[in-house]
């Protein structure tokens, strides 16, 4: 496989490389020690797979906050999409930055996405389908989102008529940093403070 950096520091483009013969081709699209290698999350808690019936359907932003350590690695299986992600790590040189990339079962990329990115996509094709591999479990109580077209972020998104959108992805609240960084700080300390009781039990 093939790590390509992107301008969000910890986000990578993996394609693979493929071995052709006649009678196609075969590749790895994952592999544990080559993620460790790259110093990326080889844990797979979950997988899952989004089935979008129309062209033009948008998924995000979403993203869990600690203790949640999720990555995810992104591909799209049938279809096409633009898959996106926005730096929410306030310590990061690209915090609230964004990073777009097409993902396609054609070309049978894929993204990785470290923890405290937000992540979304919109299909580029009818009957899409996307598959997710995450180093943790789902949430509920740890997931937040913001709306994929809030102007804080700028995300230039190649369809934006006729979209289809969850309701509750479609009502988000405006991008708030202050609400966000207090949220973040409160997450991280009780964070901190169940793995220091879960240790002082051991």
């Amino acid at each position: 496989m093939k790590f390509r950096e992107t301008p969000l520091a910890g986000a990578y483009h993996v394609e693979i490389e493929p071995n052709s013969d006649e009678r196609g081709f075969f590749a790895r699209t994952w592999c544990a020690n080559e993620f460790a290698e790259q110093g990326l999350s080889p844990a797979v808690a979950q997988t899952s797979i989004s089935r979008n019936e129309r062209k033009g359907t948008v998924r995000g932003m979403h993203m869990q906050l600690p203790p949640s350590q999720e990555s995810k690695l992104v591909r799209c299986i049938r279809g096409a999409i633009h898959d996106v992600i926005i730096d929410m790590r306030p310590d990061s040189a690209s915090y609230l930055c964004h990073y777009g990339v097409d993902l396609s079962a054609r070309l049978h990329n894929a993204l990785y996405v470290p923890p405290l990115m937000a992540h979304g996509f919109q299909t580029l094709e009818d009957e899409t389908e996307v598959l997710y591999q995450m180093s943790d479990f789902y949430a509920p109580d740890l997931g937040v989102g913001w709306r994929w077209n809030d102007a804080a972020f700028g995300i230039r998104w190649p369809i934006t008529e006729s979209v289809t959108i969850a309701p509750r992805d479609a009502a988000y609240a405006d991008f708030d940093a202050e609400a966000y960084g207090e949220g973040l700080r409160h997450a991280s300390a009780a964070s901190k403070s169940k793995a220091m009781a879960d240790g002082s039990r051991t």
